[in-house]
């Protein structure tokens, strides 16, 4: 009996090593994926994404929402107990700092960019996360700032696409009649982000930025003073008041903008998919009527840029430095990949493919993309709303996508500039005639030196 005892009792110890052993491992093929895209829908297609991923390698993927204002100091803190996440899916701002902090693994991720096929990336979104030797980040998706214009009026009079200073100020000239049109809608409502965005596409556009490699350069007089002028031309052909996005769509939607500059998510709602912002240019809020009529130009240019400027936002998958390498790397490839479908799928008219296609055909997910349902109330896919040179302009701004600071490794500094508003600031009280340009510039160098 006694021996019994001691047999039993060496098998169940034997048995909870075992199990022990098990769980470790089944722990270890476990992924922790943080995501910033945690409404509930979106949630549940990057779960589905997940099971599909298991489901092919094996691998369990817990798929942790993080709400990106957060992100940045929880994966701080996670770095410094030595407990970050796998993989990271992250806006363009934390790339190269995270990078340069040691948070990420920039040969995982230059490994898996390659093993994709780096030509097979947007251009500009690559560029914007690289690092000397190779990529701090894969890109995932993006997306362009747009000028949105009413290409049946620019038709109707002959006017040139809107790709300029020059174009746009002559368009403005032409079909600039309030109240019941106006030439343009810019924002001037100092206190909200989506001013400092147009204005940062606008002095892109002019070759004009506020920071070089070694921290804040001054801003060129002459360059920027035509970035004053241009600006200050289509306020002068806004409505008067404080304008930001809100104004800007309901004028366009109704028919009284002939230009306005947003983002693409104004996609589905231009053809009445949406509800709760629905065009009224023809009193039926689900027409299409208004899609039809409106082009889109992602890059223009200044007069000191003939190259011109997109202003883009990119989102990336970083593997972390705490990450087993090879799973996350098998992650980003699915996701990038046999995934990648389900990827943009999550909210294609802000998700344009930064992979543009494979080994077997240059095009395969743009021509994927452009056929997945977009909308909220009603659905459809991009490709049945808008003409096919207009998705090639929408997806061709990723190549040529810019922001301040990305290029000169000084994306943290410049985005301290943006935040504090100095240049909305200035720039409104030059407009509103506070100061000439010359005294703005001054006053801007000045101010946006003291930004640390």
């Amino acid at each position: 009996m006694g021996i019994f005892h001691i047999n039993k009792g060496a098998g169940m110890f034997a048995a909870t090593a075992l199990s022990l052993v098990i769980s470790a491992a089944v722990q270890a093929e476990t992924l922790k994926f943080w995501t910033t895209e945690e409404q509930p829908a979106r949630l549940a297609k990057q779960e589905a994404m997940a099971a599909d991923f298991k489901a092919a390698t094996g691998i369990s993927v817990q798929v942790i929402p993080v709400t990106e204002k957060d992100l940045g100091t929880r994966a701080t803190a996670a770095f410094a107990a030595g407990d970050l996440p796998d993989v990271i899916y992250h806006p363009l701002q934390y790339a190269l700092p995270w990078a340069e902090s040691g948070i990420l693994n920039t040969d995982a991720a230059s490994e898996a960019i390659e093993n994709l096929g780096e030509g097979t990336f947007a251009a500009g979104a690559l560029n914007m996360a690289a690092v000397p030797d190779g990529y701090a980040s894969v890109p995932v998706d993006g997306w362009t700032q747009l000028l949105v214009y009413r290409k049946d009026l620019f038709d109707q009079h002959g006017l040139a696409t809107p790709d300029s200073y020059a174009d746009v100020l002559a368009a403005v000239e032409k079909l600039h009649n309030p109240p019941e049109m106006f030439g343009f809608v810019a924002p001037t409502k100092v206190d909200e982000g989506f001013m400092s965005q147009v204005l940062e596409h606008v002095f892109l556009a002019n070759g004009v930025t506020p920071v070089d490699g070694d921290g804040f350069q001054n801003l060129d007089v002459e360059k920027t003073t035509q970035v004053l002028d241009f600006y200050k031309a289509i306020v002068e052909a806004s409505p008067e008041g404080e304008l930001y996005w809100k104004q800007s769509r309901e004028l366009y939607f109704a028919g009284k903008a002939a230009m306005i500059i947003w983002s693409p998510f104004i996609l589905d709602e231009l053809a009445g998919l949406r509800d709760s912002a629905p065009p009224t240019i023809d009193g039926d809020p689900t027409s299409r009527a208004l899609a039809a009529k409106t082009g889109v130009v992602t890059k223009f240019s200044g007069p000191s840029n003939p190259a011109g400027a997109a202003w883009g936002d990119v989102r990336y998958f970083g593997i972390t430095s705490d990450a087993n390498v090879d799973n996350a790397i098998d992650f980003v490839q699915y996701s990038l990949g046999e995934g990648y479908t389900q990827t943009l799928s999550i909210a294609p008219e802000g998700k344009f493919p930064v992979r543009r296609g494979d080994a077997t055909d240059a095009e395969k997910y743009v021509k994927i993309w452009e056929k997945l349902p977009v909308g909220v109330d009603r659905k459809a896919p991009l490709s049945e709303l808008y003409e096919a040179d207009m998705i090639k302009e929408i997806v061709a701004g990723l190549d040529k996508a810019q922001r301040w600071g990305v290029t000169e490794g000084q994306l943290s500094l410049a985005s301290k500039i943006i935040n504090s508003q100095i240049i909305n600031r200035l720039v409104r009280s030059y407009i509103d005639g506070e100061r000439d340009a010359a005294a703005t510039v001054a006053a801007l160098n000045t101010e946006l030196a003291a930004v640390k």
